[in-house]
C-alpha cells in the first residue's frame, strides 16, 4: 500500500521525488499525454488521492482548437480528445469550470458530496454520478499569458485535505514548464508540417536550414491548376473565392496525401505535388490519387451547377524523374521545395491540357516505369516550350476529348 501524505515527514520527500523527475526524468519523453499519465500515477504512488484528472491545452492546428487529455486511475494510456475551432462559443464550453477558469478564475473547487446548488455545472452531475467527492480545477500558465487547464478529482470520503490540495498546487510550476516545452515542440513541428508538409518537415528538423542543402531525387510529379480562376475571382465576392479555392484544394489534396503523396506548394489556384519513388506503388499511388480527386471535383461541380455557381475546370500533368529536394531562396527567406526539368516538364504537360482537351496529361516516361501501363493511351508527340524534342504525350483510356473546351465542366457535372 501507498504510504500517505498525511504521515509525519512524507511530503517533503514526495514533492521532491515528484520535482526531481519533472526537471531531469522527463527528458527523453517527447509528449505532453504521457508525461501527465505518469505524473498522476506518480502522485497516487506518493498518496494523492486522485481517480481522475484532466489537461486542456489551446493549440495552434488547421483544424483543432484544443485538446483535452484524460487520466482515470488503472487505465493503461490516457484518453485524448480534440475540439474543432469553434467549441468555445458550444454550451458544452460556456456551461462548464474550463470556461471559467479560462475566463480568469484561480480556482474552481466542488465538494461534490455537498447537494447540487442552482446553476452549478452540469459536469458535476456527472462526477457525482461516478462517485467521486471532490474536483478542482486550476489555470496552468504558459509565458505570455497563454492558460491552460488542468483538473483533479478523489472519491475518498472526505475529499482532498489542504495537504493534498498544497501538494498539487506546488508541482503546478513545474508541470506548467514540462509541458508548454512539449506543447511548442508540437506546435512547431505542426506549423511545419502544415506549410510545408511531413517529408519536407522532417528534413527542416533534422537540420536541413541553410540555402542550398537538399538532396536528388527520383519521383512521380503532378501539376495541377484550375482554368478560368482570373475571370471567377475578378466577378466573385473575395469571401466566396476563398471558399471555392478551399473546396478545390480539399478535394484534390486529400486524395494525394491518402495515397502517400506531398504537396509542395500551392501557387494562386495551382498546385504541385510528388510522390517519391522509393515506393514501387508510388506511381500507381498518383493515378489513383488522380481517379480520386477527380470524382471529388465531380461531386463538387454537379453541388455547383445545381446551385446555380460556376463548376470548374482543371487540367493535371504528370511526370516523373529526378528532382533537387531542398532549400532555395534568399539569405533570410526559404522555400523548401523540388527544382528541375522534371518539373518543368509536368507544367508543360498541365497546360498542355488546354490545347489537346483531355484534363489529365502524363509523359511516356511516366507510362513506362508505371506498374499498369494499359490504362494509358498515346495522343500523340507535341513539342513542350523548353524541351528540344517533341514528347510523347498520354492520357487515360476512356477519358474522352472534348471538342470544346466549355464541355468540359458538363461531362465533368453529369458523370
Amino acid at each position: 500500500m501507498a504510504p500517505s501524505l498525511r504521515e509525519p515527514g512524507q511530503w517533503p520527500l514526495h514533492r521532491t521525488r515528484i520535482l526531481d523527475w519533472l526537471m531531469s526524468g522527463t527528458r527523453d519523453e517527447r509528449f505532453a499525454d504521457r508525461i501527465f499519465h505518469q505524473l498522476c500515477d506518480q502522485l497516487r504512488a506518493a498518496g494523492i488521492p486522485i481517480v481522475r484528472a484532466t489537461l486542456q491545452f489551446r493549440i495552434q492546428h488547421p483544424q483543432w482548437l484544443g485538446a483535452r487529455i484524460l487520466w482515470r486511475n488503472g487505465l493503461a494510456e490516457a484518453e485524448i480528445q480534440t475540439y474543432e475551432h469553434g467549441a468555445m462559443e458550444s454550451p458544452e464550453y460556456l456551461d462548464s469550470p474550463v470556461a471559467e477558469v479560462h475566463g480568469g478564475a484561480p480556482e474552481v473547487r466542488r465538494q461534490l458530496t455537498l447537494p447540487p446548488e442552482a446553476g452549478e455545472y452540469s459536469l458535476f452531475a456527472q462526477l457525482r454520478a461516478e462517485g467521486l467527492t471532490d474536483y478542482v480545477a486550476w489555470p496552468l500558465e504558459h509565458t505570455l499569458g497563454r492558460r491552460h487547464v488542468i483538473t483533479f478529482a478523489t472519491d475518498v470520503p472526505g475529499g482532498l485535505s489542504d495537504e493534498d490540495v498544497a501538494f498539487l498546487q506546488d508541482l503546478l510550476p513545474a508541470f506548467s514548464l514540462v509541458s508548454e516545452i512539449r506543447l511548442k515542440n508540437r506546435l512547431a513541428r505542426t506549423l511545419l508540417e502544415t506549410y510545408v508538409g511531413p517529408h519536407a518537415s522532417d528534413e527542416i528538423l533534422a537540420g536541413a536550414i541553410t540555402r542550398g542543402s537538399g538532396r536528388s531525387v527520383s519521383a512521380a510529379i503532378m501539376v495541377c491548376d484550375l482554368r478560368d480562376f482570373t475571370g471567377i475571382s475578378e466577378l466573385w465576392p473575395r469571401d466566396d473565392v476563398i471558399d471555392l479555392l478551399n473546396e478545390y484544394f480539399d478535394a484534390v489534396c486529400e486524395p494525394v496525401e491518402r495515397r502517400g503523396g506531398e504537396i509542395l506548394k500551392f501557387v494562386g489556384d495551382g498546385l504541385l505535388a510528388v510522390f517519391p519513388l522509393d515506393r514501387p506503388t508510388a506511381c500507381d499511388d498518383l493515378i489513383q490519387a488522380v481517379s480520386e480527386a477527380r470524382e471529388s471535383m465531380r461531386i463538387l461541380n454537379a453541388d455547383h451547377h445545381r446551385n446555380g455557381r460556376a463548376v470548374l475546370r482543371y487540367g493535371v500533368g504528370i511526370h516523373v524523374g529526378e528532382v533537387m529536394y531542398g532549400n532555395i531562396g534568399s539569405r533570410g527567406r526559404l522555400d523548401f521545395t523540388v527544382i528541375g526539368p522534371a518539373v518543368n516538364a509536368a507544367a508543360r504537360l498541365e497546360n498542355l491540357t488546354k490545347t489537346v482537351r483531355r484534363p489529365v496529361l502524363l509523359s511516356k516516361a511516366f507510362a513506362d516505369v508505371a506498374n499498369n501501363p494499359s490504362a494509358f493511351e498515346s495522343i500523340g508527340s507535341f513539342p513542350l516550350r523548353g524541351f528540344g524534342e517533341e514528347m510523347e504525350v498520354f492520357g487515360l483510356v476512356g477519358d474522352p476529348a472534348v471538342t470544346s473546351i466549355d464541355e468540359l465542366p458538363l461531362l465533368d457535372a453529369a458523370r
